[in-house]
């Protein structure tokens, strides 16, 4: 499948954190024909297998690719009423960025969806000191064009709100929409899936699209202690420069995939990720954490006794918008990458990253040597 057809299913089908079944619902058919196994898990996570061509005679490794299916959305806080007209309002699900909300059409997941408007009183009419901020939630109101009698019988407080925007093309392979954060990496990972069917590797994948990571990491908790894998690489989206952006410290659109290092991530998956991007001769960013990621990678690398965990990011603009910017080579590298590092996995590398962690490392690079690696990303 092209891959901007494939990032336009994924992106408009509906997933927000905490009610991930539509977006499931779309990457369950794309993923059967390139697993062995598939299933959707007691908190809706989608954990497909693909198992490799290593001996039975003992439980043969398993490494756990996660990439989290659900996004940003809305939940209906209140039912009020004007004019016999019944209005919504709305809080966050996740980190929601409100100075994008006014003006978004959006879809509300009752008895049955309803499309609205996400609207609120125009600038003249606004309180002066109200006029050059961001709509709070207690201003905007979800607009569904129906009498409050039927609102309340289609609506209950608590009912879940996806946006409803298109993924639009832009110019030079870049595409522009909702949810790339973080089904831009659920392509990737397919991606990675279809790569995998003409490559002989010899330990088991573990696919999963994990739920909740905008608000409690849940689906990685969880799907990283029932897998038990030996290893695990979390995918996500890392910010991209633009105008007014730090110019040393962020990714390029189209400059490849974004290695994390430090905080939540292993030294001995880092270095066979950019092992096998430099088989591969291509181009890598390399992404230090002095805290927290705010990935899965966060959550998997504490399961049982520890998992040891690498980070690849997608990099991306405008993050947390209607308007999440990528660029396709971007995603497709990526795929290309995990392939590569998966096909290369042996019986020894778990001893290896062991004895590896006892010797002393020679430092990551400065600015300057974070692309080093040959750009072969045509």
């Amino acid at each position: 499948m092209e891959t901007f057809d494939l990032l336009k299913q994924l992106t408009e089908a509906p997933g927000p954190t905490g009610k991930e079944e539509g977006a499931a619902a779309v990457i369950e058919p794309l993923w059967r024909p390139l697993v062995d196994e598939i299933v959707a898990d007691r908190v809706g996570s989608l954990v497909g297998i693909k198992r490799g061509a290593g001996p039975m005679e003992r439980p043969r490794p398993s490494i756990l690719l996660a990439a989290h299916l659900d996004e940003l959305g809305l939940m209906v806080s209140r039912i009020v009423e004007h004019g016999g007209y019944g209005f919504l309002r709305v809080t966050g699900l996740g980190g929601v960025d409100r100075r994008h909300l006014f003006g978004q059409t959006a879809v509300v997941h009752g008895v049955k969806p309803l499309t609205g408007v996400l609207g609120g009183l125009p600038y003249s009419y606004l309180p002066e000191q109200e006029r050059d901020k961001a709509f709070s939630y207690e201003t905007l109101v979800l607009d569904v064009g129906l009498p409050v009698e039927q609102v309340r019988e289609l609506v209950s407080i608590g009912d879940f709100i996806s946006f409803r925007q298109p993924l639009r093309k832009l110019g030079n392979g870049r595409v522009a929409g909702k949810a790339l954060d973080n089904r831009s990496s659920v392509a990737a990972v397919t991606i990675c899936l279809e790569y995998l069917q003409g490559r002989r590797h010899m330990w088991d994948v573990i696919a999963v699209a994990t739920s909740q990571e905008e608000t409690t990491y849940l689906g990685a908790y969880t799907s990283a202690y029932a897998q038990r894998p030996d290893a695990a690489v979390v995918i996500d989206v890392t910010h991209a420069k633009g105008p007014g952006s730090s110019e040393s410290e962020l990714a390029e659109l189209g400059g490849g995939p974004v290695l994390g290092i430090g905080a939540n991530v292993h030294p001995g998956l880092f270095k066979a990720l950019r092992d096998a991007a430099e088989a591969l001769e291509m181009k890598v960013g390399i992404e230090p954490h002095a805290a927290g990621s705010g990935t899965d990678a966060y959550a998997i690398q504490v399961a049982r006794e520890g998992i040891p965990t690498g980070l690849i990011g997608i990099p991306l603009r405008y993050m947390h918008t209607m308007v999440e910017t990528i660029d396709m080579a971007d995603v497709e590298r990526v795929g290309r990458l995990l392939a590569e590092m998966i096909a290369r996995l042996d019986d020894h590398f778990m001893d290896g990253i062991r004895e590896d962690m006892m010797r002393p490392h020679k430092p990551v690079g400065n600015g300057a040597e974070q692309n080093a690696t040959k750009d072969g990303n045509a």
